[in-house]
């Protein structure tokens, strides 16, 4: 056989072979370019391109359990074990945003952009404008702490730059990505930085097509392995291992043979017949949290630089109140600098303090940190903080006007009410904001002057001339020994604290406030009690509770269609981690018209997987096709049979290690020798099928039958040979993972990528 073989395969023609230090375990090519994304066994993922120039690497830290690429290809979604999802830029792989989906491992991703540009006419559907950039220059950037170049800070310039271009790209197209936990939970992201929905299939319960109309089934310890939205968006094919359990009334009972793969087709229309209302919400709030994340920063950064100011302020002025003691007597510091301001008299601790411990030297160290950290926070307000807050406010205005448009917004769970609340906010936020700049600038000029006659205090207790010296006004010194030596209203208008530390207004500030009321000022007449940080936490609160709202409206929407059952699997603990090869794809199909109309395009859903051997233990080594299911859910009603499948069953000695569906409606199939001796390792085959020659059957889904119906289709399985110009040969035994491509970019037939088992190396052959 062997003989025969040889004479009938051809070989492929071996592009390169290089080593890497760590096995491959996943492998993607890009959707646009020849760029090849690979995951290594210790979870480093490496970005080459076809002729093997590797672009860069990153190690994330964590186990990285599944990958994908954006549809433009400029940007891959990374799934890791502790349920993040992060996005990198496919440029220089900087991590551009991170997203905590999931509590689990994301064992799956897929990314699918509608194909319909947002705004066609005939979508029927008016183009939304984003109007901030009218009105406003671009949004501030996170700051810096003062002295880091570029690179030293968790947000590099040239990261946000690509990240707002990434963004303005995809907003171009309506696009979800999907992803699957191990757990049976799937998340739904706009642009992949929007959540917009949750659903977790153990919660589903339905009757299944396939059985009684009186049985309800509902998923049960699923582990999901696949996910797969349509091109319209409309559907979401799920293939997930899992126990299926029957309930009848108050009872549940496990259903014979119920573990295995089963493949559920869950309703996702909503982000197709709301994508426009949903990609306005998106690319709003998406806008929104980008500033939350530049006034939290800002804040943070405000708060650290002062604290450091008073930090040396305190480290100098604190020395004063145990010489104070030390000399017997009662007075604070505050009596004693005033002593010293009216002439009465100089105390020795004062002027031990003020010629030793603090000095000159030391009162202008002081007063440098002060008033440095005055003009960085200034700063930081100007160029960052007070622009975000101001664009912030009016996206969150533009939101109210959309949350007004009921008829198309309520349905996607805009409320208006809770963006009323998230507005007002904002507006109180900017007020904060307008308050802490005369305050800061008060502090600091008063700062400034106490220093300035402090200054001149120690030229006269030294017998120096102070002509030189800058003038000061005593009345703000009293004032500031009365009300800022031992308090600090810059801090407490940026402390974050859990207690609530009501800020003193006078009575008439108050009252002024509340008649505001009437005339459309604020309702909430507290807020100037608040402090700046306090303010923001509380908006930041009242937006994620609006934003909240679309979040579970459209994850109610979402519920499962349909259920088939394709292959059982003896129920065990250890079927969650059961792994076997399987694939997803959409190939166009023409749909021909009448005389008056002409000939469409639509997408059929293909499914292939390999069937364990434990499954089929008389048929061993078995491939399933199944087709048809998106269209099969809507015509079950009807006894329409549109669902169909095919068996494959592989040659005696080989192991399907891998498979994938192609183009034109393609299977590749990556076969193993399964003899092999050590003087001969075996070699590997790749075989290309077309489905169009293969003899698909219909499967019934009538009433009263076993759930399990590919075992049906064992009389009219197809038998697989090395036939010439469907097998092509690799000197070698392999290993997953199989990448294939059929872009343009490339100029050959296919091209993919296999690791080597005996060498753990790379291939890459066309």
């Amino acid at each position: 056989m062997e003989a025969e073989e040889a004479q009938v395969t051809i070989p492929f023609q071996l592009q390169f072979d290089k080593p890497i230090a760590s096995q491959i375990k996943i492998a993607e090519w890009n959707p646009e370019k020849d760029l090849l994304a690979m995951v290594t066994e210790d979870s480093k993922i490496l970005l080459h391109r076809f002729n093997w120039q590797r672009l860069w690497t990153v190690s994330p830290g964590r186990c990285i359990t599944s990958l994908c690429w954006r549809p433009d290809g400029k940007a891959i979604a990374v799934g890791l074990e502790d349920g993040t999802i992060s996005l990198h830029d496919v440029e220089n792989g900087k991590l551009l945003r991170s997203i905590k989906s999931h509590s689990v491992a994301v064992v799956c991703l897929n990314w699918e952009e509608d194909g319909q540009p947002l705004g066609d006419e005939s979508d029927n559907i008016l183009t939304y404008e984003d109007r901030t950039p009218r009105f406003f220059p671009p949004a501030p950037r996170v700051p810096r702490m003062p002295g880091l170049g570029a690179g030293d800070a968790g947000f590099m310039e040239d990261t946000e730059d690509s990240f707002r271009e990434l963004s303005n790209s995809s907003r171009q197209r309506f696009n979800i990505l999907c992803s699957g936990d191990k757990d049976g939970s799937i998340c739904f992201s706009i642009f992949g930085i929007f959540p917009i929905g949750k659903i977790n299939i153990h919660k589903f319960s339905m009757c299944a097509p396939c059985l009684d109309k009186n049985t309800t089934y509902q998923r049960m310890n699923a582990s999901i392995y696949k996910v797969a939205l349509s091109k319209n968006l409309c559907e979401l094919i799920v293939l997930s291992f899992g126990e299926l359990v029957e309930l009848k009334g108050n009872s549940s009972q496990k259903h014979d043979s119920s573990g295995g793969l089963h493949c559920l087709l869950l309703d996702t229309s909503i982000f197709r017949n709301r994508k426009n209302e949903l990609h306005q919400v998106a690319q709003q709030a998406s806008n929104i949290e980008d500033l939350i994340e530049v006034v939290r920063a800002s804040l943070s950064l405000m708060y650290k630089q002062w604290s450091d100011a008073m930090h040396t302020f305190h480290e100098k002025f604190d020395l004063l109140p145990p010489l104070i003691i030390d000399h017997g007597l009662q007075s604070s510091p505050q009596e004693e600098f005033l002593s010293l301001l009216f002439g009465a008299r100089t105390s020795p601790p004062v002027h031990q303090f003020l010629v030793s411990s603090l000095g000159e030297m030391g009162l202008k160290r002081v007063a440098k940190a002060v008033d440095s950290a005055g003009k960085e926070l200034h700063l930081i307000i100007c160029e960052h903080l007070q622009p975000a807050v101001e664009i912030l406010g009016f996206r969150i205005g533009e939101l109210k006007g959309l949350s007004r448009w009921r008829a198309r917004y309520q349905s996607i769970g805009l409320d208006e009410k809770l963006i009323n609340d998230a507005t007002e906010k904002a507006g109180m936020l900017l007020v904060q904001v307008e308050r802490f700049l005369r305050v800061l600038a008060g502090v600091t000029h008063q700062f400034q002057n106490f220093f300035a006659w402090l200054a001149r205090c120690i030229k006269l207790l030294m017998s120096e001339p102070s002509d030189q010296l800058p003038s000061f006004n005593s009345e703000l010194i009293v004032i500031f020994l009365k009300f800022l030596y031992g308090h600090d209203p810059v801090r407490q208008l940026l402390e974050n604290s859990e207690v609530n530390q009501n800020i003193d207004i006078d009575l008439d500030t108050m009252q002024r406030v509340e008649e505001l009321v009437k005339f459309g000022g604020f309702s909430d007449t507290e807020y100037l009690r608040r402090s700046l940080a306090t303010e923001f936490n509380q908006m930041e609160h009242s937006f994620q509770i609006a934003s909240l709202m679309p979040f579970t409206t459209v994850s109610k929407k979402i519920h499962c269609e349909d259920l088939q059952p394709l292959y059982p699997v003896p129920w065990s603990p250890t079927l969650a981690s059961f792994n076997v090869p399987m694939s997803i794809s959409f190939y166009k199909d023409v749909i021909s018209g009448s005389n008056c109309q002409a000939s469409r395009h639509r997408f059929v859903d293909y499914i292939c997987f390999r069937i364990p051997d434990e499954s089929f233990p008389d048929m061993p080594a078995s491939i399933g096709i199944a087709r048809g299911f998106l269209h099969d859910s809507s015509s079950v009603k009807k006894d329409d049979t549109s669902l169909e499948a095919v068996l494959l069953c592989i040659p005696n000695g080989y192991h399907c290690v891998d498979l994938s569906l192609y183009k034109e409606n393609q299977v590749v199939l990556l076969l193993n020798e399964t003899t092999t001796t050590s003087e001969s390792p075996g070699k590997a085959w790749l075989m290309i099928l077309q489905t169009s020659d293969l003899p698909f059957m219909s499967i019934s889904r009538s009433a009263n039958l076993d759930p399990w119906k590919l075992h049906k289709l064992k009389g009219s399985a197809v038998d697989l040979h090395m036939e010439n110009g469907k097998a092509r040969c690799i000197p070698h035994s392999v290993t997953a993972p199989l990448a294939v491509s059929a872009e343009p970019f490339f100029q050959l037939l296919e091209v993919l990528l296999v690791s080597l088992h005996h060498e753990g190396v790379p291939w890459c052959i066309s």
